[in-house]
């Protein structure tokens, strides 16, 4: 008979009977006293052998029993509970013992703290839950089992490891847990309720007074933890899980994000020595890189390495660094990265398995749920959730602000190998399709809110300041003014972006989706999409001149003109090339090489409009190239071409090379001529332009602001240049035209130097901040502007302490 038999019948016995004596069923008496049905006919047939003094407690009052009864009912149940093992005493410390801590354990050091501090800070009362989520791979286990035995002296009554095998096919049970965790406190089997409520409020119980540390290792979700939770006392409970657990309620949460790169090489280093990785720090560093700092693929490479003590790094890297044998490299006997993800790709519906391996196709370092829906052949709202649930499981990451999310390096490489997989190339390249099509419309139509030639099926070739001589391309043809594009153009009318502000954001967040899309219609012979999207997108481009993927746009438009057999495309597309040239990665060559083609293009096609384009962007390539000159000759030759033409086009191609002539002419010493080009640029702008919009006409205008300041100050007519100068970078400002606001802040800075102003400083600094995030080559002039004012300020400072020192001698 096994301990406490007869007790407990004597329980159940006497239960029954003083529920009968009461004239109660189970129900009615489970209703009084708050005790489940369950629970009560499990005490009554005696598989609970003794429940908690609470339960006897509530029960009791329900019943009505005086105070001898109650008593003598307490006893019976007190003799059936559970008692600790008489060889165990307290707590089993063999029993759920901790796992081996790593010795070579790297990093992690204000999770770690911030464990200590919520230790320190608890209450005897206040049981602590932390719970440790995220991607596979990020040692979530590996920090636990170090933070356990770093805190294990806080808790002398027992610490327990227990894996629920949350991966597998079939997760530990709840009832199994705790069966698990109440034999490692000394329950006796035969003393272990049958249920899982009694088993869980008994751990609770015994748990409640004892400070021990609860290591849950691989849950898999909230209904298998919550039970194993303990309810009071002075505990210390940490879980892992490749989910968050978001349902788990009053919980600390321990977020690893994957090491720094120093990191990352300092775990390499206590892997495999100092001195291996001292030898090839660069190779360390390619390394860990190439392992995307993720804590598994890391020390895989480091176990690698360690066996084989006489292969070198940069032989690991060479093999790494090829992306379709990358995870082939991360394998180091048992241990492989692919298995890691595997176990969590498995355990994902179909649904989602097919959007996180299609989600892989996407291009960029982010992808939104559109893409995510086109690729996986799903509705946005289904999308969105796969997203989320695949966020969950930690095989996702989501942006903090905007609905996108992110692939972690090794993962991308794994899913999109199960595209290959699983889905095939016809598969992948209908979904491919899908993607192509929808974004090059979207980006169309989305661009068209820029662009002033839209509706008029009229072609341009640039904005403002075409040649670029100095300070631009084309101004953009659109700040609060753009025009609706046309609705039939957007694939999904109801979700497409309305207004600037929003077709600006889808386009700057999706730029390298649909740079994609166009590259893959160009490849695969799809011209007239390509020409199309890169007409839409060349009023737009002004806005983003520091994009460097304007040359690409543009190339492949250019090329798709030629291969279409379009000369007059050509002239227009090389044009916009020559721009992009120019501007946007600043290579005067090759501008010059474009425009020339497109010269040749456009007389081919006698196209005036574009011949006076491709003049004064050669022009401006020209003087780049120190070549003055020649610049100034084909500026020339550009508005005789243009002033005989009537169109709006011309006239506005005009004022762009009037700007252009004027900012030469200064540039090479003649101030006072380009004062007077740029005066007539003025007045072109202040008669209007028929067809053209007065805001559209604003920015020419401030664009000859800006010369009329500058020609003045080359002139040393410092206080007339302020005026004109804060008036172009207000416009430019306004319409958020960053690539043209930097430059006439630079501009109104250098003129405030000469008139000694207060906020020559912070005008200065502002515009060299400005001009480094866009990468402009006028970057290195606002900084030695800087530096200048820098050196006058120590000057005055010196003559000032002279003078002071000088009246002391006297």
């Amino acid at each position: 008979m096994r301990e406490g038999t007869s007790a407990t019948c004597d329980f159940g016995q006497r239960l029954r009977r003083l529920r009968a004596d009461a004239g109660l069923s189970q129900e009615a008496l489970s209703h009084t006293a708050g005790v489940s049905v369950r629970a009560l006919a499990d005490m009554e047939r005696g598989r609970t052998r003794g429940p908690q003094r609470r339960t006897v407690e509530a029960l009791a009052e329900a019943l009505g029993l005086d105070a001898g009864t109650a008593a003598e009912l307490e006893r019976s149940a007190a003799e059936g509970r559970p008692r600790p093992r008489a060889d165990l005493g307290p707590a089993a410390p063999t029993a759920l013992a901790l796992p081996r801590d790593i010795q070579d354990f790297t990093a992690r050091g204000p999770a770690l703290a911030r464990l200590l501090e919520l230790v320190g800070d608890a209450g005897p009362g206040r049981p602590v839950v932390s719970v440790v989520a995220g991607q596979p791979g990020l040692g979530k286990t590996a920090f636990a089992v170090h933070a356990a035995h770093r805190l294990a002296p806080h808790f002398p009554d027992g610490q327990f490891a227990l894996d629920l095998h949350g991966m597998d096919p079939e997760p530990t049970t709840p009832r199994d847990a705790l069966a698990r965790l109440l034999g490692a406190l000394g329950v006796a089997d035969g003393a272990i309720p049958a249920g899982t409520d009694d088993r869980a409020g008994l751990w609770r119980s015994l748990s409640g007074d004892r400070r021990i540390l609860l290591l849950l290792d691989n849950a898999v979700d909230e209904s298998q933890v919550g039970p194993l939770l303990p309810g009071t006392g002075p505990s210390l409970t940490l879980v892992t899980s490749r989910h968050t657990l978001a349902g788990l309620e009053s919980v600390h949460r321990s977020d690893l994000a994957l090491l720094r790169r120093e990191e990352a090489v300092e775990l390499l280093t206590r892997i495999i020595g100092q001195d291996r990785v001292r030898a090839e720090a660069q190779a360390a560093r390619d390394l860990a890189d190439l392992c995307g700092h993720l804590p598994l693929a890391v020390r895989i490479a480091g176990q690698r390495l360690l066996g084989r003590p006489h292969e070198r790094l940069g032989k690991l890297v060479a093999r790494l660094a090829a992306e379709g044998r990358r995870l082939d490299g991360l394998q180091a006997g048992s241990l492989r990265v692919r298995a890691a993800f595997a176990l969590s790709y498995r355990q994902l519906p179909p649904e989602s398995r097919t959007f996180l391996r299609r989600a892989a196709l996407a291009a960029g370092a982010d992808f939104s749920p559109e893409t995510g829906a086109l690729l996986a052949g799903l509705s946005y709202d289904d999308a969105v959730a796969c997203a989320e649930e695949l966020t969950d499981a930690g095989l996702l990451q989501s942006d903090p602000v905007t609905e996108r999310y992110r692939f972690h390096d090794l993962l991308r490489l794994y899913a999109a190998e199960l595209v290959e997989e699983e889905d095939g190339t016809v598969v992948r390249d209908a979904a491919l399709d899908r993607v192509e099509g929808w974004m090059l419309r979207r980006a169309t139509a989305a661009a068209l809110y820029f662009d002033v030639e839209h509706e008029r099926d009229e072609v341009g070739g640039g904005g403002v300041g075409g040649s670029g001589v100095v300070g631009g391309s084309g101004v953009v043809g659109g700040s609060a003014f753009g025009r609706d594009p046309v609705v039939a153009l957007d694939p999904d009318p109801d979700t497409a972006p309305v207004g600037q502000e929003e077709a600006r954001a889808w386009l700057e967040a999706e730029r390298a989706q649909w740079l994609a899309a166009l590259r893959r219609a160009h490849e695969g012979g799809r011209y007239r999409e390509v020409l199309d999207t890169a007409k839409a997108m060349h009023w737009f481009s002004d806005r983003n001149q520091h994009w460097e993927q304007w040359v690409e746009v543009f190339r492949r438009s250019a090329d798709s003109a030629r291969l279409s057999g379009s000369r007059q495309e050509e002239a227009v597309h090389l044009n916009y090339l020559a721009w992009a040239y120019n501007l946007c990665v600043h290579d005067p060559h090759a501008a010059l090489t474009a425009a020339d083609s497109a010269l040749a293009a456009a007389r081919d096609s006698a196209d005036g409009l574009q011949e006076g384009w491709a003049l004064g962007y050669g022009a401006g390539a020209l003087h780049r190239l120190g070549r003055p000159e020649e610049a100034h000759g084909r500026l020339r030759d550009a508005a005789r071409c243009l002033a005989a033409q009537e169109s709006p086009q011309a006239r506005l191609a005009e004022l762009t090379i009037l700007n252009t002539l004027g900012t030469l002419l200064r540039h090479t010493g003649r101030a006072a001529e380009a004062l007077d080009v740029h005066r007539r640029s003025e007045r072109i702008c202040r008669t209007g332009i028929p067809g053209r919009t007065a805001e559209l006409i604003a920015l020419y205008h401030a664009v000859a602001r800006q010369q009329i300041g500058n020609d003045l100050a080359a002139l040393e007519r410092w206080p007339e240049a302020e005026q004109p100068l804060r008036q172009a970078l207000a416009a430019f400002e306004s319409a958020r035209m960053t690539a043209w606001s930097e430059q006439a802040r630079l501009d109104l800075g250098q003129v405030l130097s000469a008139l000694d102003h207060p906020e020559t400083h912070e005008t200065l600094l502002a515009a060299r901040d400005g001009l480094a995030a866009l990468r402009s080559p006028r970057q290195a002039e606002a900084a030695e502007a800087l530096a200048a004012l820098g050196r006058s300020a120590e000057d005055e400072r010196e003559s000032a302490s002279c003078q002071v020192t000088q009246g002391r001698s006297r």
